[in-house]
Order: C-alpha cells, then sequence, then structure tokens
C-alpha cells in the first residue's frame, strides 16, 4: 500500500518543494538563462531542468500570480547555496501564509475539509 504522505513536512519534500523549484527553473529560463545555468544555481541535474520546463515533473502545485511575482522576484536574488536556501524558504513561507500548501496537502491526502492543524495553537 501507498503511503498517502499526511505529514505536512513530507508533503512539502515531495511535492511543494519540487513545485517551487520548477517555479524558479522557468523564471529563470524567462530571464533567459541557459539550462546548465539553471541547474547549478538550483542544485539538480540539467535533465531535471528540462523535465520542469516540458511539464514532465513538478506540475501538481499550482501557484497563483502573486506567488508566481514573488518567484520570478527570488530569482533575481539567487547566486548561490545560501541565497538559493534563503530564496526558497521565504517562498515556503508565502505559500503557507497564501494556504497554497494546506489545501493542496488536504486534497492529496484526503484530509478533511475542515482541517486546520498546520494553524491549531
Amino acid at each position: 500500500m501507498k503511503s498517502q504522505l499526511i505529514m505536512p513536512q513530507e508533503f512539502e519534500v515531495f511535492y511543494v518543494l519540487p513545485g517551487i523549484r520548477r517555479e524558479m527553473a522557468l523564471a529563470m529560463k524567462a530571464s533567459g538563462k541557459k539550462q546548465t545555468e539553471i541547474a547549478k544555481l538550483l542544485c539538480v541535474e540539467e535533465s531535471t531542468i528540462s523535465q520542469y520546463v516540458n511539464g514532465a515533473r513538478a506540475s501538481k502545485l499550482k501557484l497563483n500570480e502573486k506567488i508566481k511575482a514573488a518567484v520570478a522576484e527570488s530569482v533575481r536574488k539567487v547566486h548561490d547555496n545560501v541565497s538559493l536556501i534563503r530564496e526558497t524558504r521565504k517562498v515556503l513561507s508565502l505559500l503557507m501564509k497564501e494556504n497554497v500548501t494546506c489545501e493542496l496537502h488536504k486534497v492529496m491526502a484526503k484530509l478533511p475539509d475542515d482541517c486546520n492543524v498546520c494553524f491549531k495553537r
């Protein structure tokens, strides 16, 4: 039996982080960067960038225009591993604030619509 990835942290690793990388790759490509440079900046293989660009990988995460704009702003600041981590964290925080991560997690993990575990204090 396949795991449902019920833990939000697992879900982020399998779906959200690759989705952010994909959006970053698309934004970098749109800015004129070559796939080899994008792969180096995102610390992935060049074949992964090709799959992101062609929609064959990490396509479950759908982002609204506000978040896409934030990603586009973030990629302008990525020039090494530290800046990649910092900018990825910013995007992750925005996804949580906008409930994008939670809404997708509810659907993918078949959680109840009224789930609020991430916000319960």
